[in-house]
């Protein structure tokens, strides 16, 4: 198969662990006779910076070209200590979504064997968990009329949904569901916002469609105190944008570290694939940042692709790495030395990829 990926390093150690998911995926070609063809382009702060726009029209032609774009992260402390700039990093996130019509994040969690004690739930709460929360990712809060007034002193964000927007998230939602454990819960905060109650009126609307799923509707805070006390209960979750931004960082200490957690965003045609950590710029530059989350994405970029067993090697390999300690410091135990030969337990961003790479 020929694939043409736009590549989108982005900011912080987004060059570092997309670095590792090429070297992976080259591997991966390699091994099953595929030919892939990487084309990079700028986004968030390093386009910023070249050109002053965080989501650049020459990026997005790239895009828009590609069959699917691997992403690392996007973010700066320089942008983030500055209330008052007026071009962000992060809006080229939401442009990208928004113009590539990428309206629902798909962000599985799941448990690995060899780090079932590393999380910071207890190991009885979490085995066996298998859930994926769809996020809206283009309406909601983060794209509602926004603004001050009272001389500044008052400041308001609107949440607007359209129903066709939460039917086409629903859709995906029951599809997955029927080819996973037919559980579907939509989450909302129903009891509050008028927003919620379209949801939710929008859902039960579909659920005759769909008479294999069994649907339940939880609010959002009492899922935020479940997700962490049985995890496991959950399949497939549906949400708005806003709340999905908090809930999936919650379930990423289930596995317990965001550095493994995976994503995928998809609309009605390009797909985008991104590891769930931001861009983590105290360790940028450092080669100590775990890859394995990109990796990972770039697996599902594979599944989707109709490449279940390339995407299969890359989570073996992925588990064998974990299994047999070859990890990063976040995941590592004791104290970093220079001479790895010598018992040092952590490896550098860079020697994980070549290990993969080599045992793919």
């Amino acid at each position: 198969m020929k694939l043409n990926i736009a590549l989108l390093a982005g900011d912080g150690i987004g060059p570092e662990v997309i670095d590792q998911a090429v070297k992976v995926s080259n591997a991966i070609a390699a091994k099953f006779n595929h030919e892939i063809s990487w084309t990079p382009a700028l986004t968030g702060a390093a386009a910023i910076d070249d050109c002053g726009e965080p989501y650049p029209d020459s990026t997005h032609a790239v895009c828009e070209a590609a069959d699917a774009v691997l992403f690392g992260a996007i973010g700066h402390p320089r942008f983030d200590n500055d209330p008052s700039a007026k071009v962000r990093p992060e809006q080229g996130l939401l442009k990208m979504r928004q113009k590539l019509g990428l309206f629902a994040n798909v962000r599985p969690t799941f448990t690995f064997p060899s780090l079932i004690d590393k999380s910071p739930l207890k190991k009885e709460r979490i085995e066996g968990t298998d859930l994926i929360i769809l996020r809206e990712l283009t309406g909601g809060v983060y794209f509602g009329e926004r603004g001050r007034k009272d001389d500044g002193n008052t400041a308001f964000d609107t949440m607007t949904y359209k129903r066709e927007e939460i039917t086409r998230l629903a859709k995906k939602g029951f599809e997955l569901a029927m080819t996973r454990g037919k559980k579907l819960c939509c989450v909302d905060k129903a009891n509050v916002l008028e927003s919620s109650r379209l949801w939710r009126e929008t859902v039960q609307a579909m659920e005759k469609d769909y008479p294999e799923v069994e649907v339940s509707y939880e609010f959002v805070d009492a899922v935020a105190m479940r997700l962490v006390q049985w995890p496991s209960s959950y399949d497939v979750m549906i949400t708005a944008n806003l709340f999905g931004d908090i809930l999936t960082d919650e379930a990423s200490v289930i596995s317990g570290s965001m550095g493994l957690m995976p994503s995928a965003s998809v609309g009605e045609k390009t797909k985008l694939y991104e590891p769930i950590h931001g861009s983590y710029p105290q360790a940028a530059g450092k080669d100590i940042a775990n890859p394995l989350a990109t990796v990972l994405s770039a697996a599902m970029l594979f599944e989707d692709f109709g490449l279940t067993e390339e995407a299969t090697l890359i989570r073996t390999v992925v588990n064998k790495s974990l299994a047999e300690g070859v990890v990063t410091e976040d995941l590592a135990e004791g104290v970093v030395t220079e001479d790895l030969a010598e018992g040092g337990k952590a490896y550098k961003t860079s020697e994980v990829g070549d290990w993969l790479a080599k045992n793919i």
